[in-house]
């Protein structure tokens, strides 16, 4: 039973992993190609360790010592995949933003001067107290 647990969560990340590769592929822009990279790949790793970990605390239950730390270890990075991906798609996509790089289909951009409501960024001016 165990074992088709762990075949459907491998299945189940290599799907989403193949996705993002179709993504990155197809979609036209910087941003689009980010998306399907972080949220599939993300997607795809937390199930690929799931099934990692799910194996190893099978193993080391039957008695296998240690393949327990297989799991730890599978573990410790599914946390630093999920802290860093994320962090690092918005930081690229900041940049690419910040260096001019338009949405291929864009009809507003909010966050570029000039637009109503627009936020303003890297601004020295004093802002008043609102009383």
């Amino acid at each position: 039973m165990i074992e088709w647990v762990i075949y459907i969560f491998l299945g189940i990340g290599l799907f989403f992993n193949l996705l993002a590769s179709l993504g990155l592929l197809r979609f036209p822009d910087v941003y689009t190609r980010l998306h399907a990279g972080t949220k599939c790949t993300t997607f795809g790793a937390i199930f690929l360790a799931g099934a990692v970990i799910v194996y190893g605390a099978w193993r080391w239950y039957d008695g296998d010592t240690a393949m327990i730390n297989m799991s730890i270890h599978a573990a410790v990075a599914l946390v630093a995949i999920l802290i860093t991906n994320p962090t690092g798609a918005h930081a690229i996509a900041r940049a690419a933003h910040r260096s001019g790089v338009m949405p291929s289909q864009a009809i507003v951009d909010d966050l570029s001067p000039g637009q109503p409501g627009a936020v303003e960024a890297d601004t020295d001016e004093e802002v008043d107290d609102v009383e």
